[in-house]
C-alpha cells in the first residue's frame, strides 16, 4: 500500500493544544502576543482550513480588532515555524489550518467551495493508481483534489 509523501523542509508541529502551540512558538524564540495567540486558538479550534479574513474574523473576538495585513504577516511566521500550513483550494484565496493535529488530505468543491479533510490513509488507493501508471508521488494535503461534491454533481 502507498502511503502519503511527507513536504521535505517543513518542521513537524511539536503541539496539538493551543497551550502546546504557545510554547512551541516560546521555545523558538518568538514573541507570543495577543494576535498571534488568538490566530492560533482560530485555527487550533477549526474544523476546516480557514481563509486569512475567516482567521481574522474568528481572532477579532479575542483581540477586540484583527487588522488583515498583520494577519498576514503572522500567519507567515507560524507557517515558518511549522505551526501551521497553507492550502490551495480551487480558485479562490488561500487557506490555513493548523500543523500540530493528525495529517489530513483534502477534497475541493469548485462549485460551493467545501472542503473536505481525510486522513491520508483514505487516498492510498488514488496515489497507488498515480505510482503505477506515471511512477509519481502524489500529496493532497498543500494542493487538495479538486472536483465537484455529491450535492453540487447531482
Amino acid at each position: 500500500m502507498t502511503s502519503a509523501p511527507q513536504p521535505s523542509g517543513v518542521r513537524p508541529a511539536p503541539a496539538r493544544t493551543p497551550r502546546d502551540a504557545f510554547a512551541a512558538l516560546r521555545a523558538q524564540g518568538l514573541r507570543l502576543s495577543s494576535a498571534r495567540r488568538a490566530l492560533l486558538v482560530a485555527l487550533v479550534e477549526s474544523d476546516a482550513p480557514l481563509t486569512a479574513e475567516e482567521v481574522a474574523e474568528r481572532a477579532a473576538g479575542d483581540v477586540g480588532r484583527a487588522d488583515i495585513a498583520s494577519t498576514y504577516r503572522n500567519l507567515d511566521v507560524l507557517e515558518r515555524e511549522g505551526l501551521v500550513h497553507h492550502v490551495h483550494v480551487g480558485h479562490g484565496p488561500g487557506r490555513y489550518r493548523y500543523a500540530g493535529g493528525e495529517p489530513v488530505d483534502f477534497l475541493a468543491c469548485e462549485a460551493c467551495g467545501d472542503v473536505l479533510a481525510l486522513p491520508p490513509a483514505a487516498l492510498d488507493d488514488v496515489r497507488g493508481a498515480l505510482r503505477e501508471r506515471f511512477a509519481f508521488d502524489a500529496r493532497f494535503s498543500h494542493f487538495p483534489i479538486t472536483g465537484r461534491c455529491a450535492r453540487c454533481a447531482g
